[in-house]
Formats: C-alpha cells, sequence, structure tokens
C-alpha cells in the first residue's frame, strides 16, 4: 500500500511547491517593476511631463465646465458633477507617472486626479 501512495504524495508535493514558487516568482516580478505604482494624493511633474501631459490630453478630450461651487486646487475632492477619465495610454507611456491617474480638463487647465480618493493631485495649466 506505502509503494502505491507515495509517488501520489511526491507528486502532489512536487506540485504545490512549484506553484508556491511560480506565486512567489510572479509577485516578485510584479514588485521589482518600477513603472507600476499606486497613485497617491501628491505627484511631482518636471515642465517637460506638464507640457508633455496637457499637449497629448488637450488632442483628446473636450473641456468641460466645473460647478460654480467648485475649487479647483490640489487637495480638494472633485465633485461627482465633473467626469473623471483614465489617463489615456499614450499619455502614460509618455509619462509614466500619471498610469494610475485619472484627469479632468477645465477650460484651460488639467486636473489630475487619484481614482481612490478623487482628490486632485496636481494642476496642469495650460501656459500660451
Amino acid at each position: 500500500m506505502k509503494n502505491i501512495l507515495l509517488p501520489g504524495i511526491l507528486a502532489v508535493a512536487v506540485a504545490a511547491s512549484g506553484g508556491a514558487a511560480f506565486a512567489a516568482s510572479d509577485h516578485s516580478a510584479m514588485s521589482n517593476d518600477s513603472s507600476v505604482s499606486a497613485a497617491k494624493d501628491s505627484l511631482t511633474l518636471t515642465a517637460a511631463q506638464r507640457k508633455t501631459a496637457w499637449t497629448d490630453i488637450s488632442k483628446q478630450a473636450e473641456s468641460e465646465s466645473a460647478p460654480s461651487n467648485f475649487t479647483e486646487s490640489v487637495g480638494n475632492t472633485v465633485p461627482s458633477a465633473v467626469m473623471l477619465r483614465p489617463v489615456p495610454v499614450n499619455t502614460a507611456n509618455l509619462v509614466p507617472a500619471l498610469r494610475p491617474y485619472d484627469y479632468a480638463r477645465l477650460k484651460s487647465q488639467v486636473l489630475i486626479v487619484n481614482p481612490a480618493d478623487k482628490k486632485i493631485v496636481d494642476i496642469i495649466v495650460h501656459r500660451a
């Protein structure tokens, strides 16, 4: 009886350890990818990144009007009346720091928003 069970038990043990090793290596690969990060309530972009983001987003999104009682300021929560969209793939490829964020285009500015709590983390103002 032992001879019959032993190969089966070994097969299960090998499969389980291989699965655990795969899961560990998969998690390790994800955590080492610095281009994918969670959105935070603060963001610092260079002047060049701001210009690139403005140029790319303004080509794709029409501006909308904000509610009259809304003040566009870093740290403020965006009201539900303002349409938030994920940062476009092309923009995220050009400015990877923007990848985890949403945005709203209001007149001559783009609000960068943390999708988790709807807080404005940066405001990109168009400068002519």
